[in-house]
């Protein structure tokens, strides 16, 4: 195995036994952007938009100057672009952020540099995370790696790209309506959005901030739960955050199927959903049923209301929160104003992209006098509503099965002037944020175009062991060869 294709447990495995150096890692990394950048200069992936090798250096030396033994054992994390890092550009890929330095680092950054990991970069992403396709960051578009002319999902694109070119070890990103398992599935890797409160979001600059919730983008389940381990827990500083218990979650993998029971909702497999997306998933489906979990029909028939109600809440809250960025306190200012109120119009109408602007309008509008009650508070009803469902079903079912995506992974620019199509990517994954519940993608096959399919596990609140056990099951006993069919796509 080469360097750049470790995982992370393989990596742990190595730095135990200081076999590895992380920064031999970092650099092979910064090797291969390089040579992809210079074999593709207008073409190139474009995952990782800024790294900092003498800041690792400086992490490494502090950890080997410990004689603690820590958990992530050096580990090279890269985090997505509206994370704090403390003296790291956090721009959150927006004009306005232009040479905003964070002064400080978030929680769970704070937590992975505590468990002895390293943070040594920023992944690309859409801007604000408002974005399907990682089309609309001021840093340009992010390719697929698995075949450059198509999306690798979005928000947290550069995450998921990142970690399937072998240009990081993994990644966490932020999912507001499906940013980590959206772009998950179209790169093929593991995408983990765990349940709103189990993660702080302290540090994390906030999209809408009743759904954002950070998590791992990594290249196996185990990944996923060896990080969500050190990521997840109460935090004081962070009033959304919840006193639970947190799981040893890799000590409950390979859990037996025998009496797990799964719900197939009937809403997410309909005519609608691509004949190659419903058959690799109901493949999945069988695999449960015939290694002992108990897979039956339901129905949520509200789901289909969720994209309405994601975007006329997330927008609200995002023209609330995106206010603060005015060209006065920190990032880009127009300075050509002849007064005052200039700097405000002028700063935030060119710092702000085009989907930015269009959400803050949506936003501002359904907060209105006139319109609230008419959409925000009708749509924060409809939540309820949704969120009730599920708890229903969570009454006589562990786990939720859907495809993650409806539709086949599209080229870029396909949906770019189409903001309805492309909202509609996020169809089967706002209900997660919509609800509060854990989901997780996980690739099960190949379409005829090369590129992955996946499916997605829904569980009740703060049972995120159970969908890793199911993912890591299907994962190592799974009868298709993902790994192979990737590298013969890629």
């Amino acid at each position: 195995m080469k360097i750049s294709e470790l995982n992370l447990k393989k990596f742990l495995e190595l730095s135990r036994k200081k076999e590895i150096s992380p920064l031999d890692l970092v650099e092979n990394y910064l090797k291969k952007i390089a040579e992809d950048q210079e074999k593709h200069p207008d073409r190139k992936i474009n995952a990782i938009i800024y790294h900092d090798l003498e800041n690792a250096r400086k992490q490494f030396k502090a950890l080997n100057a410990s004689k603690a033994e820590s958990y992530l054992k050096g580990a090279p994390i890269i985090v997505k672009n509206n994370f704090n890092v403390k003296n790291f550009p956090t721009e959150c890929a927006s004009k306005i952020l232009k040479n905003y330095v964070s002064p400080y680092d978030g929680t769970v950054v704070k937590k992975i540099i505590d468990n002895g990991g390293i943070i040594w970069g920023y992944s690309n992403m859409d801007e604000f995370a408002m974005g399907s396709s990682n089309e609309t960051s001021c840093r340009g578009v992010v390719r697929n790696p698995i075949h450059r002319d198509y999306i690798p999902g979005g928000s947290s694109g550069g995450s998921a790209a990142s970690v399937k070119a072998n240009h990081s070890l993994v990644a966490l990103g932020s999912d507001t309506g499906g940013s980590i398992r959206q772009p998950a599935a179209c790169c093929g890797i593991v995408g983990l959005k765990p349940t709103y409160g189990r993660v702080s979001r302290f540090g994390l600059v906030a999209f809408a901030s009743s759904f954002d919730q950070i998590g791992p983008l990594t290249k196996t389940v185990e990944d996923s739960a060896i990080l969500l381990k050190v990521i997840a827990g109460y935090d004081p500083k962070d009033n959304t955050s919840l006193n639970v218990k947190v799981d040893d979650y890799p000590a409950l993998l390979n859990q037996s199927l025998k009496g797990i029971k799964i719900a197939l909702p009937k809403e997410f497999f309909t005519s609608e959903v691509d004949p190659e997306v419903l058959a690799k998933v109901k493949a999945v489906a069988n695999f449960y049923r015939e290694n002992g979990a108990v897979v039956e029909e339901v129905s949520l028939p509200h789901t289909k209301f969720s994209i309405a109600t994601y975007y006329v809440l997330s927008t609200a809250e995002a023209s609330s929160n995106l206010a603060r960025f005015d060209g006065v306190r920190y990032g880009f200012r127009n300075d050509e104003v002849s007064h005052f109120k200039e700097i405000y119009l002028k700063t935030r109408n060119q710092g702000f992209g085009k989907e930015v602007k269009r959400r803050m309008l949506i936003g501002s509008y359904v907060l209105s006098s006139g319109y609230f009650d008419a959409y925000y508070l009708k749509a924060q009803k409809v939540r309820s509503i949704i969120k009730r469902e599920y708890y229903e079903v969570f009454k006589n079912y562990q786990a939720i099965l859907t495809p993650t995506t409806p539709y086949k992974i599209f080229k870029i620019g396909e949906k770019l002037k189409d903001p309805v199509a492309m909202y509609l990517s996020d169809l089967f994954t706002v209900s997660a944020n919509v609800s509060g519940i854990p989901g997780l993608s996980l690739p099960c096959g190949i379409d005829s175009n090369g590129l992955p399919i996946s499916f997605q596990l829904l569980a009740p609140p703060f049972q995120e062991a159970t969908i890793l056990n199911l993912a890591h099951i299907y994962e190592v006993n799974n009868p298709i060869s993902i790994k192979n069919e990737m590298e013969e796509a890629l």
